[in-house]
């Protein structure tokens, strides 16, 4: 009988890994437009419905909140059959749920935006996991075009939603990516996904640096937790923030958001190459510093090149940090990296479902969005000192 290995292989065939590797990026691009469309839209559903800053906060807090349900759910569901139902279950919701975005009342946009928060947290880690078991000698290269997809996709929400305000008609866009999602599902239903094989980890017992404890745990997840409120409570209030700073003639205040997303993207681009020359805690460190001073500039700004200055600076800056706090996750934790991985996600879920509504809670308090804007800058803060406290350098 053939090896259960050679019959992985044989399912998932290079010419078709291919075809799905390119399907998942297409679906990268529209969770990225999904996910991050709510952002430069926010300031006409807030007119539509009288919504204050608080109240507005609860897109974000249902959002992911049902992506963190999503990760829980997946784990679950990619153990027991496999990637292919979790990735085209996550990518239909996510159609679904932006479909019907738009509705009459603000509690069903809530319930709308829950779904395709769920959708999210199923197709989301599914995709990386796949992607990284299935190209495990170019997993890093993978990864990153996967991830610069998802970059490309938020960048376009901006222009999109510019343009439905332009338009006075919502809901057109959502049905097209609604469809898409949908024709998406339905083909990615059809690939043969196969199992990708299952390793132990290679390294001898006594040549395996030492492993991280509950300790350092607890302190990566906070930065998990902290780093991804950061850059969602940024994106996510940027629009509504630069509408009111200053006088626009016209409402490109919208793009707000592409600009942090551009400078989010373009520094996962470079920052590859910059850490073939730099230590990583150096990259970290640096990058924090400049996403605190980008933070300050947008949130202090009173003119659109401060702003939009601002906000790419602020995204430049935070856009390696995922990334190595990944690779921090793998090297200290080895094997267990996959385990102690879904508490990281599910930590990172739940600091994008609790900052964004911080921030408006903040806003509403002190009757000032700018000081509300002030937790993703605290957010920085507090993972230069969580850095400190890990101190990476040490741990090899």
């Amino acid at each position: 009988m053939m090896s259960s290995k050679t019959q992985i292989l044989e399912n998932a065939s290079p010419s078709s890994q291919s075809v799905i590797f390119g399907l998942l990026c297409a679906g990268f691009v529209v969770n990225g437009i999904v996910i991050s469309f709510i952002g430069p839209i926010l300031p006409v559903f807030m007119a539509k419905w009288g919504l204050d800053d608080s109240r507005a906060g609860l897109f974000s807090l249902v959002q992911f909140s049902g992506s963190l349900a999503g990760v829980l759910l997946s784990s679950a569901l990619i153990s027991a059959k496999g990637f292919k139902p979790a990735i085209t279950l996550g990518v239909a919701m996510l159609g679904i749920g932006f479909a019907l975005l738009n509705a009459p009342t603000f509690a069903l946009a809530l319930v709308a935006s829950g779904i395709y928060g769920l959708g999210y947290g199923f197709a989301t880690p599914g995709t990386n996991l796949w992607v990284g078991e299935m190209y495990r000698e170019r997993r890093a290269s993978a990864l990153n075009i996967m991830n610069l997809a998802w970059g490309a996709g938020a960048i376009v929400s901006s222009p999109l939603a510019m343009l439905t305000v332009r338009m006075s008609h919502v809901a057109p866009v959502l049905y097209f990516v609604g469809a898409i999602c949908a024709a998406l599902a339905l083909v990615l239903l059809r690939m043969p996904f196969g199992k990708p094989p299952q390793e132990e980890d290679p390294a001898p017992a006594a040549t395996k640096p030492k492993m991280g404890g509950v300790g350092v745990a607890a302190l990566l997840g906070i930065l998990f937790f902290v780093y991804v409120g950061t850059e969602v409570g940024t994106s996510y209030w940027a629009p509504a923030h630069a509408q009111r700073a200053t006088t626009w003639s016209t409402n490109t205040w919208t793009l707000a958001p592409m600009f942090f997303f551009a400078g989010l993207l373009s520094g996962r681009g470079t920052v590859a190459a910059i850490l073939l020359r730099w230590k990583e805690v150096t990259v970290a460190v640096g990058g924090l510093l400049l996403a605190a001073t980008g933070e300050l500039i947008f949130l202090s700004a009173r003119s659109r090149l401060g702003l939009f200055g601002g906000a790419f600076l602020a995204g430049l800056g935070l856009a390696g940090l995922f990334p190595i706090f990944i690779a921090w996750l793998s090297k200290w934790f080895g094997v267990r990296a996959r385990k102690v991985g879904g508490v990281m996600f599910a930590l990172a879920a739940g600091g994008s479902a609790l900052m964004p509504p911080l921030v408006g809670v903040v806003s509403r308090y002190s009757g000032s969005l700018r000081l509300g804007l002030l937790v993703p800058l605290a957010g920085c803060i507090v993972m230069l000192a969580v850095i400190g406290l890990l101190r990476p350098g040490t741990r090899g």
